[in-house]
């Protein structure tokens, strides 16, 4: 289920100049190592590599090991957490939603990031091939749907419940055939290959998002894709922990995670690929909006079920 990557076979010892050695003693005694998951819509191969900086920054400012966890999807991250098999995740806002109505306060959201223009936000959005006749929802009507994954925030949670609020219908009625790809690049390379007509991935701005970064790195040629409908604004993805831990070191790891961009920089470009400009805190409050758009979904799932 889990792809594991390892930083360091010593604990750094952070400078007593910083903290108290009682303080570090107590919680690195019960935690000698941390694991951070992960379930990202690029491909493993390029998930882990781009996680190696944020894994070794954090081995350094923390004082232990940290390993980079993987999960096979959202849900899978989720569950690691409920039995406390990962400490901390980033996983996507509908993620999130739904590892707060299986834990409850056992899990809070701590940072967010910010794009290079200050914005707090990101997009879901409808592609189709450039070289189709498509321009609107209206035109792909009928046609072959492809989202990501049911816990994707802008693969599945905001353009389901935009079709069944806004156009008072689903995906089941509204398209002829509707699948799950199993990530924001498959999706995308589906569309390209032919096998859907149209599909659902995330957007920043004109410089980031899934379909800019598969072109960069050589995954579809440029110009391949067209977007046809842009959601509302959605929060980015929050930077979530137990709150069952000590807390001496939640508050370590806010601030090791607020620093990065400052204290490594190098580490956070490649993190990050140059998209953002560094972090400010979050709270729960921030994703109301998604817990309750998740919520209506899983609504309209029993409700047609029946």
């Amino acid at each position: 289920m889990f792809t594991y990557l390892r930083h360091g076979l010593a604990a750094v010892l952070i400078s007593a100049a910083v903290m108290s050695p009682v303080l570090a003693q107590d919680w690195r005694e019960q935690y000698p190592e941390l694991t951070i998951g992960i379930s990202s819509g690029e491909n493993e191969t390029d998930a882990i590599a781009r996680n190696e900086p944020y894994a070794a920054y954090l081995s350094e400012a923390l004082g232990v090991p940290v390993k980079i966890v993987r999960g096979t999807d959202y849900a899978a991250i989720v569950e690691a957490m409920r039995s406390e098999h990962v400490h901390i995740a980033s996983v996507g806002p509908a993620a999130y939603a739904l590892a707060r109505k299986i834990m409850g306060e056992d899990v809070a959201p701590v940072a967010v990031t910010l794009d290079n223009e200050g914005n707090l936000g990101y997009y879901s959005v409808i592609a189709v091939r450039a070289d189709s006749p498509y321009q609107s929802l209206e035109d792909i009507k009928g046609k072959s749907f492809a989202f990501a994954d049911p816990n994707s925030t802008s693969g599945y949670a905001v353009p389901s419940y935009y079709l069944a609020t806004e156009l008072d219908t689903s995906a089941d009625e509204y398209f002829s055939e509707v699948a799950f790809s199993g990530g924001h690049e498959q999706s995308v390379m589906a569309l390209v290959n032919g096998t859907f007509e149209a599909v659902a991935t995330h957007w920043r701005n004109e410089e980031a998002g899934n379909i800019q970064t598969m072109e960069s790195k050589g995954l579809i040629e440029e110009g391949s894709t067209r977007i046809i409908w842009t959601s509302p604004v959605i929060p980015n993805t929050p930077v979530m922990i137990l709150t069952t831990l000590p807390q001496e070191l939640q508050d370590e790891f806010k601030a090791a995670l607020l620093a990065f961009p400052t204290a490594d920089p190098e580490g956070f470009a490649a993190y990050t690929r140059g998209t953002s400009s560094g972090y400010v805190e979050a709270t729960h409050e921030d994703y109301l909006d998604v817990v309750a758009i998740t919520e209506f979904n899983a609504a309209e799932r029993r409700r047609t079920a029946n």
